[in-house]
């Protein structure tokens, strides 16, 4: 199949950024993204205009770099806390996730992060503090201390098994005998 070689105006997920030269399919190039701006064709005249592109790129990478350090400071400062039911030997029934930081922290500060830049291993499932980073640039990663408290589930009421108890002996004996 032929391909064209163009020049990228803007970002294209999984094709490439602003000033990259790339090769794709003529119909593509042809039908898509000359057509709605978002690249140019490989000519003279156009290969001129590549440092401008170029420059604007370095400016966006720039920008969003300076915003992603903001960011993580920012993020460095949150020290989010979870309680968790534990049984009577200490283990917990449920976890935390990194679905479970992302509500919390939408939920708390008004912070909105893709809940696939939070670097879990595995879920949370012991209690204490840990410490979870969150990948927001390639080359910026922010540090959340969230804290995992136990709470213990609540014993019991003794008294209504008592009464229930005493109510069901109650009815044994009363049975008449077939």
């Amino acid at each position: 199949m032929p391909d064209a070689e163009i020049i990228l105006k803007e970002n294209i997920p999984g094709l490439g950024a602003e000033a990259d030269i790339v090769k794709v399919r003529k119909g593509y190039a042809r039908n898509h993204l000359i057509p709605t701006g978002k690249a140019y064709e490989v000519t003279p005249s156009n290969l001129k205009r590549l440092n401008q592109l170029k420059t604007k790129r370095a400016e966006r990478e720039a920008r969003e770099l300076n915003d992603a350090e903001e960011f993580a400071h920012k993020i460095d400062k949150i020290k989010l806390e979870f309680a968790l039911q534990t049984g009577e030997t200490g283990r917990a029934f449920g976890s935390v996730t990194a679905k479970d930081i992302e509500d919390k922290l939408q939920a708390d500060f008004g912070i909105t992060i893709d809940r696939h830049k939070i670097d879990l291993e595995r879920p949370i499932k012991e209690s204490g503090e840990k410490e979870v980073t969150i990948k927001l640039h390639h080359d910026v990663v922010a540090t959340l201390k969230v804290e995992i408290k136990s709470v213990a589930p609540a014993p019991p009421a003794r008294e209504e098994s008592d009464a229930t108890e005493a109510k069901s002996r109650a009815r044994r004996k009363t049975k008449p005998a077939a």
